[in-house]
């Protein structure tokens, strides 16, 4: 009886052991179709890595991308007295 007890644990054991080494791979949603790769467009000049650091005036700016950037992301900036959307239009970002 221990044989043949002894006999159906190793079975099932080595059936689980074959089910995980055969199973098939699932297949991710985005795997299906095969997407032609997109071509990638570099640019000649790098991104520069502005980050909100407390600077609110144009005085304090160095450049209108700058001014730009603190504009759209750092809270409390006074850099657009008219409100156009357009920073430091006399020192950086004047359009003349």
């Amino acid at each position: 009886m221990k044989k043949i007890l002894l006999g159906i644990v190793v079975g099932a054991l080595a059936l689980s052991a074959w089910q995980r080494v055969n199973r098939p791979e699932p297949v991710a949603e985005s795997d299906q179709f095969e997407q032609p790769a997109s071509p990638r467009v570099e640019t000649s000049t790098p991104t520069p890595s502005f980050h909100c650091d407390g600077r609110t005036r144009c005085t304090e700016m160095t450049s209108c991308e700058e001014a730009t950037f603190f504009l759209q992301n750092c809270p409390g900036v006074k850099m657009d007295g008219e409100g156009d959307g357009v920073p430091c239009e006399g020192q950086w970002c004047g359009h003349h």
